[in-house]
């Protein structure tokens, strides 16, 4: 069983950084694509960023290019989510994902497992 587990986020000022951390426990980490997905209240998930098991190899929604940065540490089994000049259309929670397989994944539904997910608010 893979467990997943969010940190670090938080209420922030328009303009503000927040890093977000995913802890993942339970497999080899390093065989499994990550996700970050966000949900907003009354809307549905979208997502945000992926990166491959190696390489790596990133994508950004269109939304966050170039304010976020999705990474990962496999000697730690963690994958990040930077996130610069945040806007108050960032405010959700946002959840961590992880798939068996390699390549990236950008649809929810090729994602294995999930984490509880962090809430970011962001103030205008």
């Amino acid at each position: 069983q893979v467990q997943l587990v969010e940190s670090g986020g938080g209420l922030v000022q328009a303009g503000g950084s927040l890093r977000l951390s995913c802890a993942v426990s339970g497999r080899t980490f390093s065989y499994y694509a990550m996700g970050w997905f966000r949900q907003a209240p009354g809307k549905e998930r979208e997502f945000v960023a992926t990166i491959s098991p190696s390489e790596p190899r990133t994508y950004h929604a269109d939304s966050v290019r170039g304010r976020f940065t999705i990474s990962r540490d496999n000697a730690k089994s963690t994958v990040y989510l930077q996130m610069n000049r945040l806007k108050p259309e960032d405010t959700a929670v946002y959840y961590c994902a992880a798939a068996r397989r390699g390549g990236i994944a950008t649809t929810g539904a090729e994602y294995d497992y999930w984490g509880q997910g962090t809430q970011v608010t962001v103030s205008s």
